[in-house]
């Protein structure tokens, strides 16, 4: 029998869930096609596609009248103004939030990190009214973890909420949850999961998206990674109802959901609305 707190937080965080989608020529469709229009959409940012099929398809979403935050990485920024032009641009179609990653690629200019392009932004007026920034609850492949906790404490004047990375192992979670906030880290907080995926695509994008140690934890819970190699991949179901006791804790301040759907846009929200029915029914 589930616990009913902890049922009523899956719950809050499922109906406060975010959709990561990537930019590509049927993202749109998918979207328009599946999702409705109280889902918000956050669009990613990589080097191969540039930021230009970031914004495109931000805009798009955002005149289809979806809540959309599109990634403004920090190092394909060439500088201030470039920035000033996306900024013009994004406020000018009507959207008031986005996701600062440091990014993956070389700096195309003035930004090494995504701290130096908050500042500029902040310099500029703050001209959006919710800024996220990334959260590491595993150890991130080039970033010691006390460097990673500091430099959220560093953005915290800038930033509006967190957005975690991808994990596997719900202890951790509340470990680093535990961390952020003893160490005066107050922003909201968004807990990020995977939707419903096939496990060899999830575990490719995993490694690359900078979840350390999560092979070796799933190689320590043979029945997680069972689940995973099942026909329909992992749900999560499980790692949140596990995670729920620490993410409903007073201070702990998690607001939702930033669920990474690698564009199996139909399967995620077929997943977080028959999650959620069974919720409440229990």
């Amino acid at each position: 029998m589930r616990n009913k707190r902890h049922a009523a937080t899956m719950v809050r965080l499922l109906e406060n869930a975010r959709y990561e989608v990537l930019p590509t020529a049927t993202t749109e469709d998918k979207v328009l096609e599946h999702l409705p229009r109280d889902r918000t959409i956050t669009v990613t940012a990589s080097p191969s596609k540039g930021l230009e099929a970031t914004f495109d398809l931000a805009e798009r979403l955002a005149g289809h009248g979806y809540g959309v935050v599109p990634h403004v990485a920090a190092r394909m920024v060439t500088g201030r103004a470039e920035l000033g032009e996306i900024t013009d641009r994004l406020v000018g179609k009507g959207i008031t939030s986005i996701f600062v990653p440091g990014g993956d690629a070389e700096p195309a200019g003035d930004y090494p990190d995504a701290l130096a392009l908050l500042e500029d932004l902040a310099a500029m007026g703050s001209p959006f009214s919710h800024v996220g920034i990334t959260g590491y609850p595993e150890s991130h492949p080039t970033i010691h973890d006390d460097l990673t906790v500091q430099s959220m404490w560093d953005k915290r004047r800038y930033a509006t909420h967190i957005v975690s990375n991808l994990t596997f192992d719900p202890a951790g979670v509340r470990d680093w949850v535990g961390r952020l906030r003893r160490r005066g880290v107050a922003m909201p907080l968004l807990l990020g999961i995977p939707g419903p995926v096939e496990r060899t695509k999830l575990l490719g994008m995993a490694t690359r998206i900078g979840v350390g140690e999560s092979t070796k934890f799933l190689a320590k819970n043979k029945g997680l990674f069972a689940r995973l190699a099942a026909p329909g991949g992992f749900t999560g179901e499980s790692f949140l109802e596990k995670c729920a006791p620490a993410l409903g804790e007073e201070g702990a301040l998690v607001e939702g959901l930033h669920v990474f759907t690698f564009n199996q846009i139909s399967e995620t929200e077929a997943w977080r609305t028959d999650l959620l029915q069974r919720l409440r029914g229990s």
